[in-house]
């Protein structure tokens, strides 16, 4: 049997661009529209898409949040 090379996509459209981020494709097109999310690039007369380099560049940019996860609420697993 042959090994498969999977390779990373370079473009995405914009359920791509929308599941890479976890931000819906409403947020998406605001964010591009403020200015803060890369555009997309045009690959065809009728197409555009991302280039997934550049939204892990700006994912990458974002800041770290300081919102700690919330303390465990759970029953204590040895009762």
């Amino acid at each position: 049997m042959k090994n498969k090379i999977i390779l990373k996509p370079i473009f995405v459209d914009i359920d791509g661009a929308s599941g890479l981020t976890g931000l819906s494709k409403t947020t998406v097109w605001e964010q591009i529209n403020n200015g803060d999310f890369p555009k997309p690039r045009k690959v065809s007369a009728r197409g555009s898409r991302w280039l997934v380099r550049e939204i892990e560049e700006w994912a990458e940019s974002r800041p770290v949040s300081d919102i700690l996860p919330p303390a465990n609420t759970g029953r204590n697993a040895s009762a």
